[in-house]
């Protein structure tokens, strides 16, 4: 198991994340995470856009979803229109 690091937050909330995790995870300037916490838990997962394997599945389960719904391609379309009118 890796040895534990530490670190600390800045005045304006930034928190450096050690170069020997970074280098162990891979992980890359403009890199996106999801941030999640807990009590004094703070969880840091990095987001990766899904393989096209995982896309493709992603989207059979969502037409199948659709199908069941009896969803037409004119309501997706009226309600990605409404979602995005309200910014």
């Amino acid at each position: 198991m890796p040895e534990p690091a530490t670190t600390k937050m800045s005045s304006k909330g930034q928190v450096v994340i050690p170069e020997e995790v970074r280098r162990r995870l891979g992980l890359k300037p403009g890199v996106q995470f999801v941030v999640v916490a807990d009590r004094d838990v703070v969880i840091l997962k990095a987001l990766t856009a899904p393989s096209m394997a995982e896309f493709d599945d992603l989207l059979s389960v969502a037409q199948s979803q659709a199908r069941r719904a009896k969803m037409k391609r004119s309501d997706i379309a009226k309600a990605t229109k409404r979602v995005r009118n309200r910014r």
